[in-house]
């Protein structure tokens, strides 16, 4: 195999896509956003990238194993599999203000979600990924690209914010209402394919931002996911439901809760302190 090998599964014709990574990182916050729009919506497997930069390693599903790989699909965003309490209220706010959603205001561009379960294994792999990711992004005319990730805080949170970075000015200042843009933040840049797209993306002509949900990166966080798909939902002018990952965040709930026991039966009490110093 050479170093990357791109197989061509469908060639639809796609208007003015942009590009939605969501790749393993921080609380896994961007795979599981990506995960979600491909189960929510009817899509269409374009391309699969094989790399010798991936684990040595094969995927097992049923029995049935796969190369590593990264997948692109085309998500149509005519199909979304909303949950009917999510089409009441909207409907209701129709009824109530009159006003639209976004969704309901425009066509949405079509979007190509690239997903997978693996990033290179080194630094000159990641930079040759991304350029091999942006050369399958150019030949389906895409011009514009999100990435999606986590930036970790360390502790355990209740409010989840979305913390915004962008390749140039005039970014920045279309996607002030909807992210927040904090000075040197995340501290420590964007490690990997999520910062590489910016980078090297601007080099090529991309607009391109990177929308991370802030998460505690001690777990898989579907909470900090879905703050990020509700600010994807914006700019991309989609609606999607919750149900799936609502579903997965009551059941990280119960881990979170077990964990605050544990840090409150550690945490030292008043008598302790006496001892201390």
């Amino acid at each position: 195999m050479d170093e990357f090998d791109i197989e061509t599964v469908a060639d639809p014709s796609l208007r003015d896509p942009i590009l939605i990574e969501g790749l393993p990182g921080v609380g896994h916050v961007g795979k599981l956003a990506a995960e979600h729009l491909l189960e929510e919506f009817e899509t269409t497997l374009l391309r699969r990238l094989y790399s010798e930069h991936f684990p040595p390693q094969v995927t097992i599903e049923d029995g049935t194993t796969q190369l590593a790989c990264l997948e692109f699909h085309y998500v149509d965003l005519t199909t979304a599999a909303t949950s009917s309490e999510d089409d009441e209220s909207s409907d209701d706010d129709v009824a109530t203000n009159g006003s639209t959603t976004p969704a309901e205001q425009s066509v949405p561009n079509d979007l190509i979600v690239l997903t997978g379960d693996h990033q290179a294994q080194d630094p000159r792999g990641h930079y040759q990924l991304t350029s091999a990711i942006l050369d399958v992004a150019e030949s389906f005319g895409v011009e514009r690209a999100y990435t999606l990730g986590g930036v970790p805080t360390g502790e355990l949170i209740e409010e989840y914010s979305v913390i915004g970075a962008a390749s140039s000015d005039a970014l920045i200042d279309e996607l002030d209402d909807v992210v927040e843009f904090r000075d040197n933040e995340p501290a420590g840049g964007i490690v990997g394919v999520s910062g590489l797209l910016l980078g090297l993306g601007e080099r090529r002509g991309f607009n391109a931002a990177c929308l991370m949900g802030e998460t505690s990166g001690y777990l898989v966080d579907p909470k900090s996911a879905r703050a990020v798909l509700e600010v994807l939902e914006s700019l991309c002018a989609f609606e999607v439901g919750y149900d799936a990952l609502e579903e997965r965040a009551e059941e990280m709930e119960e881990v979170v809760s077990k964990i605050r026991e544990m840090e409150q039966s550690q945490a030292p009490t008043e008598d302790d302190l006496r001892y201390i110093g």
